[in-house]
């Protein structure tokens, strides 16, 4: 396996430094086309959904009662409570 350069290396760190940002941008991309989709296309972004909210660390009984319901407003609630547990968490960033 070819090494990876410092360049891809930190790209990567900071991939994972800032995995649940990108998590929840995706998981409010979805609600919005949630909103939007219907049949086979609705399915698939629900489980597209389903595995965002896995990597977030929503509870597997909340993740499957969200998709059972299929009801947007109800993931859109959570990804409001995502986002106010991510600003109320510490995360010191350097003023620059």
């Amino acid at each position: 396996m070819p090494k990876r350069s410092n360049h891809q290396d930190r790209i990567i760190r900071n991939y994972y430094k800032n995995k649940d940002s990108i998590m929840i941008q995706r998981l409010g991309d979805l609600v919005s086309d949630l909103y939007l989709a219907e049949g086979k296309a609705r399915e698939r972004i629900w489980s597209r959904a389903a595995a965002a909210m896995e990597k977030l660390g929503v509870p597997a009984a909340q993740i499957q009662h969200l998709v059972d319901s299929d009801n947007p407003t109800l993931l859109a609630n959570l990804l409001q409570q995502l986002l106010q547990k991510g600003a109320a968490s510490p995360n010191p960033k350097p003023q620059g």
